[in-house]
């Protein structure tokens, strides 16, 4: 079936868009809807027709979502995914793992819906500048000024950390038994000076309502954290968004997905996802996970 064969990469591109994988089911299955009406003699190219379809969509989400994240309590960060599935299309460089990356969602919030249409399109699927221009019905030219007006509002790339996963994960696994035996220092070794944490609950659970700045109050936290965490819980790494991270458990209950940022000084950011609402898609791809 001509949908279902598209399916995937419709999800991997409203998820880039939206950095919300609920969202995106949605817009995907929306898409899904319309192509069923559709007059299909009329659809030269049924991949393009339902990338243009996606986008669109994506575009008028964009358009309403941008208040309710004005008036979101905390801070925003995207929808966690479990990635080594290939949810998010194949993840085999450093820039495809980028384009997933928590760090780079969040700075897609400062585009434009246009702009961050034409940036995920060139920069993570390489579409060329024709096709953008035919997807989103503007010029060439219009696709290339966004282009560049998209990269320069995200700012210039810090320089990739090219440890491998394995040793990214071995860094995750001495932050967590650093965390576990209250080991502040050992944490703080580990975490770069000007390393960030943030928390997203919502307003829905108990989160910082800004930024943590700094490898010693950032040890703290976690450290304090783990010291009220409940009697049995567990943590576990997994590949989410492309990096080892860690993903607090209780029971078969998903609470929490931590995401760090890496860099050559170490760890350079941690992103708390503690939202609900945000972990009900990580939560069905877990329960797979756990039973497959």
């Amino acid at each position: 079936m001509v949908f279902e064969r598209e399916r995937p990469r419709l999800f991997a591109v409203a998820y880039r868009m939206l950095g919300s994988a609920a969202e995106a089911e949605d817009v995907v299955q929306d898409a899904y809807l319309r192509w069923q009406r559709a007059d299909r003699g009329q659809v030269a190219v049924p991949g393009a027709w339902l990338a243009r379809t996606v986008v669109n969509l994506c575009l008028n989400v964009l358009d309403s979502a941008r208040l309710r994240r004005e008036r979101y309590v905390g801070p925003w960060l995207p929808e966690p995914v479990l990635t080594a599935d290939g949810a998010l299309g194949p993840l085999e460089s450093a820039e495809r793992r980028e384009s997933v990356s928590f760090a780079l969602l969040v700075l897609l919030e400062r585009l434009t819906p246009a702009e961050r249409a034409v940036f995920v399109l060139r920069e993570a699927f390489g579409y060329p500048h024709a096709q953008i221009a035919e997807v989103l019905e503007l010029s060439e030219d219009n696709s290339r000024q966004l282009l560049r007006r998209a990269r320069s509002r995200v700012g210039e790339p810090q320089a990739r950390f090219e440890a491998t996963w394995e040793q990214r994960r071995r860094m995750v696994e001495e932050f967590l038994r650093a965390a576990a035996d209250g080991d502040v220092a050992g944490l703080e070794e580990l975490l770069a000076q000007d390393v960030v944490a943030w928390a997203d609950g919502g307003g829905r659970v108990s989160a910082a309502l800004r930024p943590v700045l700094g490898p010693s109050k950032v040890a703290r936290l976690v450290a304090g954290l783990v010291l009220k965490a409940p009697p049995g819980l567990r943590v576990e790494i997994v590949e989410v968004n492309g990096e080892p991270a860690m993903v607090a458990l209780l029971r078969s209950r998903v609470l929490g997905v931590l995401v760090p940022e890496f860099a050559h000084q170490g760890i350079v950011g941690l992103r708390n996802v503690l939202n609900p609402r945000k972990l009900e898609f990580f939560g069905r791809q877990w329960a797979g996970h756990t039973t497959a």
